[in-house]
């Protein structure tokens, strides 16, 4: 009996066991079948039965035509362009810069996208819910526009062919810097635009201003457009390095001066033919912002004949920085760049003075213009991107043909004593 017993016992125990296993594969089996049926219907949802994302009824071109349609302040307000001059920029490139249209998208579109994110430094999800487009749609035709805008720039972003005729815009439209810089062309400079680079890649990018920029040489003429541009240099290169590497590489096709033409150059360069520096020293002033610090009129007014010539110097040269001004500005992208590769970073800046070269050439009353045609304009742009004021402390008498440059200097002398005459 007590046997029996026993052996039923071991039965129950056995009989318990079997059925937790059980218990547990049917758990196990009930848990695979729900992460199975989850992974179907999200494949389903996001594969097979894709929820529309841009549902807005403003869809294609409704608001490109809506805006070209509209109001002017409208246009320029989108795309800091006026109608005429947003039609006939689509117009050439389509014509001579190889920008086409596609199945579902126009080239105003495709123009209007890009100008909207370099003018406001839209991001790629705004832009998609202005445009009703995915996202890689608007990065290919950004960078279809921005590859016909490069053909441009090298069509535009040049001088007068009789550039040193002093021919078109390569003279002082005022005539007060006449005729003491008649032979001026020009001036040259460098700006800085915010830079972003990859973390471990920006060490080189950072000069003084204590954040990554990339470093431009420009000339510009007296109308305000660039006649030559190299974009691309790290912000910590020095300006008159760049400088000196612009004059050795034929390659750059740049518009050297010749004979007794010149450009005028800040202090951060060189005083060497055909590029006229002011005079340099402790008590010489020379910036424009120096002259105006003084409290009172005699203070603020130019001492002895070096002043004098680096006032007006400063005056005539300001075309520069009018221009500066004019393009920061209108490009919002410049102040605060988005996160492309360096080389597409370098390929905006030009694109963006190709378009300020073309609507100065195209529209004589565009607001931005028209205000910095003032010679006391004073560019509205974030100070932490303007130009750096260091001064080169390169050794001139190191410098090649220092015979040339002291002729230079004697007719630097000689314009500085006819002002002072004057």
């Amino acid at each position: 009996m007590a046997g029996s017993l026993m052996e039923c016992w071991n039965n129950d125990l056995l009989n318990g066991e079997n059925e937790e296993e059980e218990t547990q594969e049917n758990k196990i089996r009930m848990a695979l079948c729900r992460i199975a049926c989850k992974s179907i219907l999200i494949y389903y949802e996001k594969y097979m039965y894709k929820e529309p994302c841009r549902t807005s009824k403003r869809t294609e071109n409704i608001f490109i035509q809506k805006i070209l349609h509209g109001n002017e302040t409208r246009c320029y307000e989108n795309f800091r362009l006026r109608k005429t001059v947003f039609l006939d920029l689509s117009k050439d490139l389509t014509n001579k810069y190889g920008l086409k249209p596609t199945r579902g998208m126009s080239v105003y579109e495709e123009l209007g996208m890009f100008l909207m994110i370099c003018t406001h430094g839209a991001g790629n999800r705004l832009v998609q819910e202005i445009f009703q487009h995915l996202g890689e749609t608007i990065h290919m035709h950004f960078h279809s526009v921005l590859k016909a805008i490069g053909k441009l720039a090298r069509d535009i972003i040049q001088p007068h062919p009789s550039y040193n005729d002093g021919a078109g815009d390569h003279k002082p439209c005022n005539q007060r810097y006449l005729p003491f810089f008649k032979d001026c062309i020009g001036a040259l400079d460098d700006t800085h635009v915010k830079a972003r680079l990859p973390q471990g890649q920006e060490i080189p990018y950072i000069g003084c201003k204590g954040y990554p920029t990339q470093n431009i040489l420009v000339v510009v003429d007296f109308n305000m457009c660039f006649t030559f541009a190299w974009a691309g240099w790290e912000g910590a290169a020095h300006d008159n390095c760049i400088f000196c590497e612009t004059l050795h590489r034929p390659e750059l096709n740049f518009s050297h001066p010749s004979g007794d033409k010149y450009y005028l150059v800040d202090a951060g360069y060189s005083h060497i033919k055909g590029y006229m520096a002011p005079y340099k020293g402790d008590n010489v002033r020379y910036h424009l912002a120096e002259f105006r610090r003084g409290k009172t009129r005699q203070l603020r007014a130019p001492n002895g004949r070096k002043e004098m010539f680096n006032y007006l110097h400063s005056s005539c040269r300001n075309i520069v920085e009018r221009t500066f001004g004019v393009w920061k500005a209108r490009w919002f992208i410049l102040r605060d760049m988005s996160f492309y590769h360096i080389d597409t970073q370098r390929n905006i800046v030009l694109a963006a003075m190709a378009i300020h070269n073309y609507i100065r050439k195209k529209c004589k009353v565009d607001n931005a213009f028209q205000e910095a045609e003032n010679e006391r304009y004073v560019p509205r742009v974030d100070p932490d991107v303007e130009r750096s004021t260091r001064v080169n402390v390169t050794n001139e008498e190191n410098v090649e043909n220092q015979g040339n440059n002291n002729i230079w200097m004697a007719i630097r002398d000689l314009i500085a004593q006819d002002i002072y005459d004057r």
